[in-house]
């Protein structure tokens, strides 16, 4: 039986290190967005307006509910920076700025930034399957977002061999303070809950299969790479 399990701890281990990398290919415009003082149902229902009259791919999108300060987080695909700003596709979105612009009243501060992240079919897929969700936004220490990267895709590795859900990362290009924002997606709470009742001798076997000396070694490792650190719980929005 011991031997039956090194086995299978060995061919777990195989299997994580020789994955790939997440892909982190396609490139996004993500807005954050806070509400003026009770107007959040108002600026929702402007963006649904605008995303309705929009001719660009529809973004993904969620409500904040406990953590950070912002109150919507919009994921718009963009592919990539030649097309996005290609005259045809600037021109197109002329007629469209006056629903877009409505939404300005609404709403007391908005960042933007570009990042890169995995496919929208994925995203979609996934989104469609969920109600709630879990962000965290990572501000990492000089040098270290390389490996603050590396340790994102290896808690993936970690929670796939426990069969939860992984998050999909995404990396900053331009703007805002943060490198790396990471989108884990649940049914609903519940689902996001459940992993409170894995057993810890399985969470250790995952650990150190994912690359970890142990699972109780994972935060503190994470907190050797970052100099700050949102987390945020939201929910879709209908």
């Amino acid at each position: 039986m011991k031997i039956q399990l090194t086995l299978l701890l060995l061919m777990i281990v195989f299997s994580v290190s020789t994955a790939a990398a997440a892909d982190t290919s396609y490139l996004y415009k993500a807005t954050l967005v806070q509400a003026a003082p009770g107007r959040i149902l108002e600026a929702i229902d402007l963006y649904k307006a605008a995303i309705a009259q929009s001719k660009d791919e529809p973004p993904l999108w969620m409500r904040h509910s406990q953590g950070d300060h912002w109150d919507l987080l919009l994921l718009f695909p963009v592919k990539s920076y030649d097309e996005y700003y290609s005259r045809e596709l600037i021109a197109r979105r002329k007629p469209e700025q006056a629903a877009w612009s409505k939404i300005n009243d609404a709403i007391a501060w908005q960042e933007d930034v570009f990042v890169y992240g995995p496919s929208p079919d994925e995203l979609r897929k996934a989104f469609a399957a969920s109600s709630f969700f879990h962000v965290e936004m990572f501000h990492a220490l000089a040098g270290k977002q390389s490996e603050l990267i590396k340790e994102r895709e290896m808690e993936n590795a970690y929670l796939k061999v426990l069969k939860r859900p992984e998050n999909f990362i995404f990396v900053r290009d331009q703007g805002a303070a943060w490198e790396v924002f990471t989108i884990g997606a649940y049914r609903d709470l519940k689902h996001f809950a459940e992993s409170a009742n894995i057993p810890e001798a399985d969470q250790e076997a995952a650990a150190k299969a994912a690359g970890f000396p142990a699972a109780n070694r994972i935060g503190p490792y994470l907190r050797t790479l970052i100099a700050s650190h949102h987390d945020t719980l939201a929910v879709a929005v209908k």
